[in-house]
């Protein structure tokens, strides 16, 4: 994958991102993998949480991984962006099962009739072991997700620049329900 510096900043712009990731960050789930930017997906096919890879990866190092939607609740209505689908930090490498997790992962969930969202993943290198009082929000609640602000998560903690991203997206289908039940949203 190769980044276009206009594909971060035309008309997929990424919302929720102040610097444009160093490298591409493959995302790859059972049945798809997220390979180039904008790539159109079904939430069906992103309901579990994928690996992911990037150029430049130091399994000796940490990293903080964040995915976040800005066009909730559509792209004309953003008034509860950044909602956030995962969060976890101190990720030896890209292994995300050495990490904390503070958001469990949850696939997309884009409303109906809402139209496409953007869905924003972004990988950031830790200098040091975090301790965070962020809540802990299983895979099982909706409430805290929404609102959430990348950029300041990264200057709380004093993350720097993304070292690798990218960004797909989504609208609803008919697995949306059956996570919104997950979730207890109506």
């Amino acid at each position: 994958m190769v980044f276009n510096v206009s594909e971060w900043q035309g008309p997929l712009r990424l919302t929720d991102v102040d610097e444009r990731p160093k490298f591409p960050l493959t995302v790859t789930h059972e049945t798809v993998c997220i390979d180039q930017l904008g790539k159109v997906l079904k939430p069906c096919q992103i309901k579990k949480r994928p690996t992911i890879e990037w150029e430049g990866m130091d399994p000796k190092k940490l990293y903080t991984v964040i995915l976040t939607d800005p066009d909730v609740p559509s792209k004309n209505d953003r008034s509860m962006a950044q909602w956030h689908h995962y969060l976890v930090v101190n990720v030896n490498g890209n292994d995300l099962n050495s990490g904390t997790t503070l958001t469990e992962y949850v696939g997309s969930g884009a409303g109906k009739d809402t139209g496409l969202h953007r869905y924003t993943w972004l990988v950031y290198e830790q200098t040091t072991p975090l301790k965070c009082d962020e809540p802990f929000l299983s895979d099982r609640t909706a409430k805290g997700r929404e609102k959430f602000d990348a950029a300041g998560f990264r200057k709380k903690y004093g993350l720097g620049p993304p070292v690798a991203g990218a960004c797909f997206q989504a609208e609803w289908d008919e697995s949306v329900p059956e996570l919104y039940k997950q979730m207890g949203v109506a």
